[in-house]
């Protein structure tokens, strides 16, 4: 890891994220008048976020040096989307209706258009902005955020590859990505802890969901028993055997369809975590047709809540509130952007009374993808975990085209 951070083993690292999170339970089921105070108005989730976020700020440890989100997104993510997808309720999500689907597309609409909105309107006030030559043209480095935002990385890739963006202006536009969409991400792991609030001020119907997770949480109870051990290592043993099943498959189709239909690359099918997330939701799915549905009482879900609470700390450990210093005005257009998109979604919630749920992953699913999304879901029900993943999956695909307008609309107002 990185000489500057005073601790360098990813070892070390781990345990200090897992005593944080270990730490962060044990004080929130404590009775002591202070942390009742404290967990009443901070979530449990922000604070697994946002305490590995300040280790990294303040150079305790290097989260762009530290091997961890790897292994957490590669591994545990995946793990605990078999977990937490076994027990679903399919047809119950299906009821949902469209209108998760129609707030995914107003956020990705939000973002196409709120890039360009956000450069004229730094770029008055302050005209330096549209600096640089060639490779360093702001809007270039724009068009990747674009990628990131609606799709995930292959997509950001794509527009770095498409729009030519130089390695230095890169660099600096995926500080902007990471910190603004993180310090999103932190405000709606705040607010799952309580739509109520929001669900009341958007005037939402929340009928749909509520039943989804009074059924869920009803077959729980139906199936619950003491967990023994034979109990936690076939949890585990399924979790991990379907990851691994799906690695395989995931990294042979992804080389398969890069080798022989490369024109598939722009729906990121070449990509090995693609079909990682994919295959491992739709193994969690057919598993829940099956007798495995009734490791759901032994814990299946608690199982895959922790490693992906694990996930959400090394998340937060890619956050370094410091870059904003290096370039203000980057900055500056990232928060204009995201707070144009985040009001163009809270609008059309209201028009059609969509509850903040659907804001928050419909968000989630295009600013976040596949690694975050099932968090934020998980964070108003697990239940709710691969409605987040499905939109996600959809983010993917639409990701480069979206970018690639969005893209074309910022290099017009670059050029005004």
């Amino acid at each position: 890891m990185g000489d500057s951070a005073l601790i360098q083993d990813d070892a070390v690292v781990f345990g200090l994220l897992m005593a944080v999170l270990g730490l962060v339970f044990y004080t929130s089921a404590s009775d002591h008048p202070i942390f009742k105070v404290i967990y009443r108005f901070v979530p449990v989730v922000l604070l697994c976020y946002f305490i590995p976020a300040l280790f990294n700020t303040f150079g305790l440890v290097s989260g762009a040096d530290s091997g961890l989100y790897y292994v957490a997104s590669r591994y545990l993510l995946p793990t605990s989307l078999v977990l937490l997808t076994l027990s679903i309720d399919l047809k119950s999500i299906l009821k949902l209706g469209p209108k998760a689907l129609i707030m995914f597309l107003t956020g990705t609409f939000g973002i196409i258009l709120g890039g360009p909105v956000a450069l004229v309107l730094v770029s008055s006030l302050f005209p330096e902005v549209l600096g640089g030559l060639g490779a360093d043209e702001t809007w270039r480095g724009l068009a990747t955020i674009a990628g990131s935002w609606i799709g995930g990385s292959a997509n950001q890739t794509a527009m770095l590859e498409v729009f030519g963006a130089s390695p230095t202006l890169f660099s600096q536009m995926i500080a902007v990505d990471v910190i603004v969409a993180n310090l999103w991400m932190a405000f709606l792991l705040y607010w799952a802890a309580k739509p109520a609030l929001p669900d009341r001020l958007l005037k939402a119907d929340t009928t749909a969901i509520t039943q989804l997770k009074e059924k869920v949480e009803n077959y729980q109870n139906s199936i619950l028993r003491i967990p023994r051990l034979s109990d936690t290592m076939a949890i585990l043993g399924l979790g991990f055997a379907v990851t691994g099943i799906s690695h395989f498959l995931g990294g042979n189709m992804a080389a398969f369809i890069s080798e022989n239909y490369p024109s598939l690359k722009q729906y990121s099918l070449d990509s090995p975590f693609f079909w990682l997330v994919i295959l491992a939701t739709t193994g969690g799915l057919l598993l829940s047709f099956t007798r495995w549905r009734k490791l759901e009482g032994v814990g299946a879900s608690r199982m895959g809540s922790v490693l992906l609470y694990v996930l959400v700390a090394t998340i937060g450990l890619q956050m370094d509130l410091r870059a904003v210093l290096d370039n203000p005005l980057f900055f500056l257009i990232g928060l204009i952007w995201m707070a144009f998109h985040i009001f163009f979604m809270l609008l059309v919630a209201f028009l059609i009374r969509a509850p903040f749920f659907y804001v928050a992953i419909g968000s989630q699913a295009n600013v976040g993808g596949a690694a975050s999304a099932p968090i934020v879901a998980s964070a108003f029900h697990p239940a709710l975990a691969p409605v987040g993943v499905l939109l996600a999956v959809l983010g993917y695909a639409l990701g480069t085209y979206g970018a690639y307008i969005c893209g074309l609309l910022l290099q017009l107002a670059f050029g005004n």
